[in-house]
């Protein structure tokens, strides 16, 4: 009996080798959950590490997000709405229109040196350009664009033009308030137009006669003097 004993648990397979023993199915189990639970770890830290990378890739778009086309970086305002720390480009002033000569308030006058002239004296007749404006202005006040007129009634008595040796422009830049003066003593003669000669003379005794001066296509106020 003790021999057959001992045969048993010395029992060989027939190429020599000892039997080995299969794991139960317990084992199985245990090791398959422990597989599954190491591979939940493994993808729970690869996600944990995209999510972390792309917080901190967002807060760092967030902290500079400078438009380098705008020219504007955006903040937060209270209210959680971005907000535009540039403000939007200044509109371009229009410019003021430059002030000009009002040529309106140019104005020409006429003055004799006296009002009563005896015999044998002859009247100084003055013409005188004034700017009345607040603007200086340039006035030609050549001899082209003057003229002495002489008139008694309808009576046209004497001109500057009708023998005007030369016709000259002399334009000058009067200043607010300023006047240019032009004078011409006056033979007490007779003239015509285009230097005609006459011998007529203008008559004496206490006639009346009147002066205006003429700039251009502006005339002044008459002046009127006497001839003893």
């Amino acid at each position: 009996m003790g021999g057959q004993g001992n045969s048993s648990r010395g029992r060989t397979t027939a190429s020599g080798s000892s039997m080995v023993r299969k794991p139960s199915p317990a084992v199985y189990r245990r090791r398959r959950l422990f597989l599954g639970a190491a591979l939940l770890l493994v993808i729970a830290l690869v996600v944990g590490g995209f999510s972390l990378a792309g917080a901190f890739s967002g807060g760092s778009e967030q902290a500079s997000s400078t438009d380098p086309a705008a020219g504007a970086t955006a903040s937060a305002d209270p209210s959680g709405q971005a907000s535009a720390s540039a403000s939007a480009p200044a509109p371009t002033p229009t410019p003021s229109p430059t002030p000009t000569c009002n040529q309106n308030l140019v104005t020409v006058s006429a003055s004799t040196d006296k009002a009563v002239y005896g015999p044998g004296e002859n009247p100084m007749l003055t013409l005188k350009v004034s700017n009345g404006g607040t603007m200086p202005c340039e006035v030609n006040i050549g001899t082209s664009q003057m003229e002495f007129l002489v008139t008694s009634g309808a009576d046209r008595i004497f001109s500057s033009r009708d023998c005007q040796a030369k016709s000259e422009d002399l334009v000058k830049m009067l200043a607010p308030g300023a006047s240019e003066t032009a004078n011409f003593p006056w033979s007490r003669n007779r003239s015509l137009e285009g230097c005609q000669p006459v011998e007529a003379k203008p008559g004496g005794g206490g006639a009346y006669y009147i002066f205006t001066a003429k700039l251009g296509s502006k005339a002044s106020p008459k002046a009127v003097f006497q001839l003893n």
